[in-house]
This record gives C-alpha cells, structure tokens and sequence, in this order.
C-alpha cells in the first residue's frame, strides 16, 4: 500500500469541479501520443477509484477518464437510482426482505461518457433525482443489502467488460474489480470533504456543513461495518489524502501511476 500526502501548510483547495483533462504539463494524453502497446494497455485497463464520502472520488474519476479517453463508471449513482425507485415504489428501505424482493425488478442503466455520464431507470435520466436529501440517507441502506449487491454487482462487471473504464466506489478494488490494473483509495479530513459537498449541494439542499458532515461520517461508518463488501482498502491501492490537493493535483498524479501500468511512466 501507497499513502500520497502533501503537507498541512498547502491551502484547501476542494476537488468540487470537473476539470479538463490534463497532464502535469496540462495536456491531454491523446492517443497518437502513446505506443501501440501502451494503447493496447490503455484500452484493457481497468483504474478502481475507492474512497470515503466526499474524498472527490467523482470529479477525480472524471478527470483521469478524460485525460485518459477512458471510458467512466459510477457505481454510487447506480446505487442511488435503485434507492430511489424504491423510494418512489413505496418499500420500506429499512426492510432488506422487501427491499431484495423490489430490487430485482428494477432496471438501471448507466451511461460510461465521461463527459456526460447518464443514470436512467425505464429509458428516463434520473442524474439529479438521485442526488436528493431522501436518496442520500437511505442509500446505505439499500446498498447494504446481498442481493442489491450481487445485482449491482453483476451488471457493473459487465460494464468493465475488456476493460479501458475507470470506475468509481466504495468496494471496487476489493470486490467489483479486485483484478484492475491500478487501485486508488482517496480521503480527506471530514471537515474538507463536508465543505467540499457543501458546495456540491449548495443549490438542492439546505443542511449546513456540520450537518453534511455528520451524514459524510455516517454513511462512512455504515458502509465499513456491512457484512456484504464493506467499504475497504484494497492491500494494493494508492492511498491518496487529497485534504490539501486540488483537483488537478489528485487527476494528475492517477494518470501518472496509469501511464506507469502502461509502462510509460512521467
């Protein structure tokens, strides 16, 4: 296991947006750039980004499938749509027997663009309906539950497919893709991820940063204690603290360790 971290006297700069893609020397890394073998790396492998609530898993895993021309998968936003059409069916989300019973005929769709990753259920974009205050408490819940798991599970590996994706979650090192190629496990002080999600969710929701703080822990606490692939940090990953990192500064030090797997390190 890797640990990244950068001193304490560097300034907060939160991970809140998508970046363009970019290198250290701010370029993308086109693929005319790379060998025919590390193309042909490229286009098999499979980056695992895993971490706590709030650690810019999201806008990092963006920016390195960009940067890369990878393809991008969020296996949290798979999660919340099943939550939320639960919700909106009505099933008690504390109930995991009702719960594994409805589950099954929900179908999720997950687009892997990472310039416009989509989230449908029956054909219709649910993007911003996942992202409710509702969805948020009672995802963990939900997500908690075998057979929600083993669904999800099931379709996000066929998604990953040959591979050329970065996916996005809380057990993909571990579970999903145990396999991939490089595992990344980003954290953040509490504080810096409820500010960073604050912002985030500025515009649909009016908790106050303690109190986003509290659920970040929460879902945190909640998600490590499940029996059923708990959040975790795959012996092999990159651990990367990006408390004091901008954006880019977390995006460019994953591609780094990638164009490494691909045998042409910077």
């Amino acid at each position: 296991m890797t640990l990244i971290r950068r001193a304490r006297a560097q300034p907060l700069i939160p991970c809140a947006a998508v970046l363009s893609p970019t290198t250290k020397n701010g370029a993308r890394v086109e693929s005319q750039a790379l060998s025919q073998p590390a193309r042909r790396e490229r286009d098999s492998l499979v980056i695992a980004m895993d971490g706590t609530a709030g650690s810019g898993k999201s806008s990092a895993s963006r920016g390195v499938a960009q940067a890369l021309e990878l393809r991008y998968l969020d296996t949290g936003a798979m999660y919340r749509a099943m939550t939320w059409q639960l919700l909106l069916d009505g099933v008690d989300v504390l109930d995991a027997a009702a719960v594994a019973t409805h589950a099954a005929r929900v179908v999720v769709e997950a687009g892997t663009d990472p310039k416009e990753p989509t989230i449908t259920l029956g054909g219709v974009d649910v993007s911003r309906q996942i992202r409710s205050d509702g969805v948020t408490a009672a995802v963990s819940a939900v997500s908690a539950v075998p057979v929600v798991r083993e669904l999800m599970r099931v379709q996000q590996r066929t998604l990953i497919g040959s591979g050329g994706i970065v996916v996005e979650g809380r057990d993909i090192g571990t579970v999903v893709a145990p396999d991939a190629a490089l595992k990344v496990y980003l954290s953040a002080d509490p504080s810096a991820r409820a500010e960073r999600r604050s912002a985030e969710l500025a515009a649909d929701s009016a908790r106050d940063v303690s109190t986003v703080q509290a659920d970040l822990l929460r879902r945190d606490s909640y998600d490590s204690s499940r029996s059923a692939a708990p959040l975790a940090v795959a012996a092999d990953a990159v651990m990367i603290d990006s408390t004091y990192l901008s954006l880019a500064s977390v995006v460019d030090l994953v591609v780094e360790r990638a164009l490494e797997r691909m045998g042409r390190g910077s």
